[in-house]
């Protein structure tokens, strides 16, 4: 999968869209799993899309003002409301892009935990890479669902 990214209909109320990079260690292949992610992040209209690295390849290097979020299950679990409002606060700030990075099979390095905005936990179990990249875009399109006051996300 690669990135794909597409006009937003904030840019035209005059807010920047933020755009929403997965970034991943391993290749998702074309089960299920990469198909939901897919799925996922084509309903974000702000732009969504995963990059897949190999195993002990470097991470590529973030652009200026980007925010990085880093998962890892020694991290903060959010609810969905406070992620969004995390994501919503960094793109009225002008941030243009976040990037969500899930680490290699033995974690992320302590550099890149210490480097990080946010280290994010999606709870305390420890998923599956393909499922933990699931449950990510779809909590990513429910966070542009509640900020956009979409009726797809209910308290």
């Amino acid at each position: 999968m690669g990135l794909r990214f597409r006009r937003s209909a904030e840019k035209s109320r005059g807010r920047a869209a933020l755009k929403l990079s997965i970034i991943a260690y391993g290749k998702a292949g074309r089960g299920p799993e990469a198909e939901l992610v897919d799925r996922y992040c084509k309903r974000i209209p702000w732009g969504a899309g995963v990059t897949e690295l190999g195993e002990g390849a470097p991470l590529p290097p973030a652009p200026l003002g980007s925010r990085t979020v880093v998962l890892d299950e020694r991290g903060t679990a959010l609810s969905s409301e406070t992620l969004a409002r995390r994501l919503g606060q960094w793109r009225d700030e002008g941030v243009r892009e976040t990037r969500f990075l899930l680490g290699p099979a033995d974690g992320h390095r302590a550099e890149t935990r210490a480097g990080a905005d946010l280290v994010l936990a999606l709870g305390p179990a420890t998923w599956p890479h393909l499922l933990a990249r699931a449950m990510l875009a779809e909590q990513l399109y429910r966070a542009w669902s509640i900020l956009a006051g979409h009726p797809y996300h209910r308290d």
